[in-house]
C-alpha cells in the first residue's frame, strides 16, 4: 500500500535482500522487472542513465481529464465480513474486446455507480488483456491490481506483464488488468488541473508557516474535489470496486476468480473474500493491508516501517566507502544536517528546464520514494550527495512518481484517486489539530519520518463525503485457501499486517520473504514459484514456508 507523499501508492513488487554495488556515477541500477510504482523507477534510471540527467525540454500544461458524475452516498460496510444487502444484480455483458496494439485487446464493462440502485446511471470500467499463449491449456482469467490506491492496473499490464510472469503462467492464464471507478481510463476523478499548485512545500509541517500552507492547501484540494465530483466521490470505496471485480469476474466468463493483488490491491482482494467468498478461486496477495487497523495505527506503523528502512539504507552506505553518501563514515548525520539545509534553503534543480527547486516535501518525497527497493538505494545516495553540492535534479526526479507526474509535465489522476479512495476507507480525523498531535506521538517512535506520516492523510479532515468503511478484521468463511506474502523489510505493508492478516482468515497460508522492498512477487524466485503452483493448480505452499531468494 503506497501512502499519498510516499507513493509508489500502494505500490507493486521490488527488491530482494542482496548485496548492492555502490558507484559514486550510478552508471547502472539492475533492478530487474518489477510492477507497480517500480516501472517507472526503471524507466526514470533509464533516461538518466541515457541524458546523463540532461535538460529536459518545456514543460506543456496537463491536460484536463473528463470529470465524472454521480449522486447520493453509498452504503458502508460496517465489517469486511458482512455487508449492508443490496439488490439482486443482472449479469453483465461479456466483454467486446478489440485490438489495442502490442499484443493486447481492451474492452469496457459498465456497472452501476451505486450498487444500491443498480438500474441508476452507470460508471465506466477499462479492461486489458494479454490473451493467454496455449489456448488449448488454457485456465481462465488471472486478474492482477498493482495497488495504489489510485495505481492503473491497464498500465501495470501493457507495462510489464509479459516481464513479470513466467511463460507457463503467461500459456495457461490470459493476464487482465482494469483500472478501478475513479482511476485512471476509467470513469475518472480530476480534483485539481495541475498539482504542482497544491504540492505542500513542506509535508512534514516542521513549522507554524508549514503547517499553514499544507492545511490550507489540504482544505483547497479538498473542497475542489468536492465540487468537481460530488456525485461520483461517495461510490470510490473499496467495497465498490470489490464489486465491480465480481462484475469483471463475470463479463470474462470465469466462474471463479482468479486474483493477485499487491499492496492496496491486497485490501481488494480481502474486501472481495468476505462479499464473495464462494466465487474465489485463487487470491494471492502480496503487500499485505491489515483492514483492521484504524487510519492511525495503520500511518504509525508505516512511520516505525520506514524509519527502520531508513536506518538500514544509512548503515548500509556507511559501510561502504563507494556509497556516493558516504559521507567520511557518517551518512545519517549528514543526512539531517542536508534535510535541515533544504528546510531552510530549498536546492536548486539547475539540470532541468521549468522545474522547482527541492524543499523538504520533493526532497522526502525522493527518499521514501527510494526505500521501496533496496537495489535503488545507491540512486538515492547519489541524490542526496548531488543535492549537498547544490544540484537537487535527480532527488526531484526521483519525487515525480509519487504524484502521477510524467516526464512531459502532465499528470495522471493519481493523487485525485488516492484522496478520494482513502478518505473513504479510512475513518480520520475531522480536526486538523489531531494531526499535529499524531505528529507529536509519530516523531517518538520515528525521530526522522514520524512526521510526514502524521500528516499523510491529513485532506481527509476536509474531505467533503464521510468514509464508507469502519477498520475491522476480515474474515471470508467458505472461502479456499488464501495466500499470502509478507515482507520482513516492507517499510509501506509491514510485515506484522501480513501476520495478522494471516491469524484473522482461518484459510490463509502465509509465505515470508526475508529482505528489505516492498513485496516480493517479481524478485523473489522462491515466492514467485509458490505463488505460481497456486495459480495454476491450488498447490499451497508448505506451513512456514520463508524465502530468502
Amino acid at each position: 500500500m503506497v501512502t499519498r507523499r510516499l507513493r509508489p501508492a500502494a505500490s507493486g513488487p521490488v527488491a530482494q535482500n542482496t548485496p548492492i554495488t555502490y558507484s559514486p556515477h550510478v552508471r547502472s541500477l539492475d533492478i530487474g522487472p518489477t510492477p507497480g510504482w517500480t516501472f517507472a523507477l526503471v524507466a526514470l534510471v533509464a533516461a538518466l542513465i541515457a541524458t546523463g540527467c540532461g535538460s529536459t525540454a518545456p514543460l506543456p500544461s496537463p491536460s484536463a481529464a473528463a470529470t465524472a458524475g454521480g449522486s447520493a452516498a453509498g452504503s458502508a460496510i460496517p465489517t469486511l465480513p458482512s455487508a449492508t444487502p443490496l439488490p439482486t444484480l443482472a449479469p453483465p455483458r461479456p466483454v467486446g474486446w478489440s485490438d489495442c496494439g502490442g499484443g493486447f485487446e481492451c474492452g469496457i464493462v459498465d456497472v452501476p455507480r451505486d450498487y444500491a440502485d443498480p438500474a441508476g446511471l452507470t460508471v465506466r470500467l477499462a479492461l486489458i488483456r494479454l490473451r493467454a499463449s496455449d489456448p488449448t491449456r488454457r485456465i481462465g482469467s488471472l486478474v492482477v491490481n498493482p495497488g495504489g490506491p489510485g495505481q492503473s492496473a491497464i498500465d501495470f499490464v501493457r507495462a510489464g506483464a509479459t516481464e513479470i510472469f513466467k511463460p507457463e503462467i503467461l500459456a495457461r492464464f490470459d493476464i487482465v488488468g482494469f483500472d478501478p471507478r475513479g482511476v485512471g481510463s476509467s470513469t475518472p476523478i480530476r480534483c485539481v488541473e495541475r498539482l504542482d499548485h497544491f504540492v505542500p512545500q513542506d509535508a512534514t509541517a516542521a513549522s507554524a508557516a508549514g503547517l499553514a500552507d499544507l492545511l490550507d492547501g489540504a482544505k483547497a484540494f479538498a473542497q475542489q474535489c468536492g465540487q468537481r465530483n460530488s456525485e461520483l466521490l461517495p461510490h470510490l470505496s473499496t467495497a465498490d470496486v470489490a464489486r465491480d471485480l465480481d462484475q469483471v469476474r463475470a463479463a470474462v466468463g470465469d466462474e471463479r476468480l482468479t486474483y493477485l493483488g499487491f499492496s492496496y490491491g491486497t485490501l481488494i482482494g480481502e474486501v472481495y473474500a468476505s462479499l464473495f467468498p464462494t466465487h474465489v478461486r485463487a487470491l494471492a496477495l502480496d503487500g499485505v493491508v491489515d483492514p483492521s487497523l484504524a487510519e492511525a495505527t495503520l500511518r504509525e506503523d508505516q512511520a516505525v516501517a520506514f524509519e527502520g528502512a531508513l536506518d538500514r539504507f544509512l548503515a548500509d552506505c556507511a559501510a561502504h566507502r563507494t556509497c556516493a553518501f558516504y559521507s567520511k563514515g557518517q551518512p545519517g548525520a549528514a543526512f539531517d544536517a542536508l534535510m535541515r539545509q533544504i528546510e531552510r534553503h530549498p536546492v536548486a534543480t539547475p539540470r532541468l528546464v521549468n522545474r522547482e527547486p527541492v524543499g523538504p516535501t520533493q526532497a522526502w518525497g525522493a527518499v521514501t520514494q527510494s526505500l521501496y527497493a533496496r537495489a535503488a538505494w545507491p540512486l538515492l545516495a547519489a541524490a542526496l550527495a548531488q543535492a549537498r553540492a547544490g544540484d537537487g535534479s535527480l532527488m526531484l526526479l526521483l519525487g515525480d512518481p509519487l504524484r502521477g507526474r510524467s516526464p512531459d509535465g502532465s499528470y495522471s489522476n493519481l493523487s485525485d484517486a488516492y484522496h478520494a479512495i482513502t478518505c473513504l476507507d479510512w475513518p480520520s480525523p475531522r480536526d486538523p489539530a489531531a494531526y499535529s498531535a499524531m505528529a507529536k506521538r509519530f516523531t517518538a517512535v520515528a525521530p526522522r519520518v514520524g512526521r510526514l506520516l502524521a500528516f499523510n492523510d491529513v485532506e481527509c479532515a476536509y474531505w467533503p463525503v464521510p468514509p464508507a468503511r469502519n477498520p475491522a478484521p476480515v474474515a471470508a468463511p467458505g472461502a479456499p485457501p488464501i495466500v499470502l506474502v509478507g515482507s520482513t523489510g516492507d517499510p509501506a505493508t509491514p510485515y506484522a499486517w501480513a501476520q495478522s492478516v494471516a491469524r484473522q482468515l482461518s484459510s490463509a497460508v502465509l509465505i515470508t520473504r526475508l529482505g528489505e522492498g516492498h513485496t516480493g512477487y517479481a524478485v523473489s524466485a522462491c515466492v514467485r514459484d509458490a505463488i505460481d503452483a497456486y495459480l495454476l493448480d491450488g498447490s499451497l505452499p508448505k506451513a512456514g514456508l520463508r524465502c530468502s531468494r
